[in-house]
């Protein structure tokens, strides 16, 4: 399938690329896509969540009164975990949530999120460019001339483009990334995705 190429002034060059089918027109497997997202949001969770236990409560170990006789539940110090200020029961435990999914299934999520990119009219090429300074007026004048400077919007380029994520980097609604730090997610949370020309042959590449 082949696409128009825009500049940054958000008109046609006159030049086409060509988006393999293999990645950009698939038919989309929703379950793959799950997959991917969900270990994406395990393998960013910090997992440092915790919760103090008996052990570790500072406190007196005395008995708080005998052990019968007193016509109610036994009961030991002051940080048993029936007593308000007392352990937690099996309570949190740093953890890791990440976990391991196929390659290949991460590349068939991959290519389902920029299929439905495509189908959606949310994916466009613009030929390479840069910025001779970081200015935020440059990145939004580029986004008013694509139409979509009331979108949430990723640019991808093939290598680390400081001016750019420089000019991006305090828009809230605007990312600035490279091809290899693409991932399903980062497709789907972002409205319109806007492809650098050179970024295409490497895509093509990855996963055609």
């Amino acid at each position: 399938m082949e696409v128009k190429i825009l500049n940054i002034q958000g008109q046609e060059t006159g030049r086409t690329i060509e988006l393999m089918d293999s990645v950009f027109n698939i038919e989309p497997n929703d379950h793959a896509i799950y997959l991917d997202v969900k270990q994406h949001r395990a393998n960013v969770r910090q997992g440092t969540h915790k919760a103090k236990e008996r052990a570790e409560i500072a406190g007196s170990t005395r008995k708080l009164r005998k052990q019968k006789g007193g016509g109610g539940a036994r009961i030991g110090s002051i940080k048993s975990p029936l007593l308000r200020g007392g352990g937690r029961v099996f309570g949190p435990r740093p953890r890791s949530y990440s976990h391991k999914l196929n390659k290949k299934v991460k590349q068939l999520a991959r290519r389902s999120a920029f299929t439905y990119k495509l189908q959606k009219n949310e994916l466009m090429v613009v030929e390479d460019f840069n910025f001779e300074v970081p200015r935020t007026k440059e990145i939004l004048l580029v986004k008013n001339n694509l139409k979509i400077n009331d979108k949430k919007v990723m640019f991808v380029f093939n290598n680390k483009n400081n001016n750019v994520y420089l000019s991006s980097r305090n828009l809230k609604d605007t990312s600035v990334i490279t091809v290899n730090e693409l991932n399903t997610y980062s497709i789907l949370n972002n409205q319109n995705l806007v492809l650098s020309e050179s970024t295409v042959a490497t895509i093509n590449s990855l996963l055609g």
